[in-house]
């Protein structure tokens, strides 16, 4: 997993990071809820990508709009599939619109279903 100076470096541009934010927010809205770890996650990610709630006011007032974005750079799509799948596993169940999302965005980044499945297991030890 990408730390949060790998992902600063990666992600050198506001645009970048609000893209990543807001892709992790479709993914935390999938279910209709944002419960307390979903939302600590948020503001934790949002805090390392140094956002500001004024920077992120406009993606959480027009979730239900918004639509994934893919990175043009691979390593960027990886991390970001994986911090996707840790904002899916945050509150410890694994809600099949969650999950579509996220397969969704594997299939779109040129990812197989199974590697969305390795990295479920892999990253989803102790929290599911």
């Amino acid at each position: 997993m990408a730390t949060s100076n790998q992902i600063n470096n990666l992600l050198d541009t506001k645009q970048k990071k609000l893209s990543f934010f807001q892709n992790l927010v479709l993914v935390a809205t999938a279910d209709g809820y944002v419960d307390r770890m979903e939302s600590d996650f948020l503001v934790m990610i949002g805090n390392q990508l140094e956002l500001t709630e004024e920077d992120t006011r406009p993606i959480a007032d027009n979730y239900a709009t918004l639509r994934f974005i893919i990175p043009d750079d691979s390593l960027q799509r990886t991390v970001e599939l994986q911090t996707l799948v840790m904002m899916m596993l945050q509150d410890g169940k694994l809600s099949e619109k969650e999950y579509s999302l996220c397969l969704d965005y594997t299939r779109r980044i040129g990812y197989t279903d199974a590697r969305l499945n390795e990295l479920i297991r892999t990253l989803g030890e102790g929290n599911l």
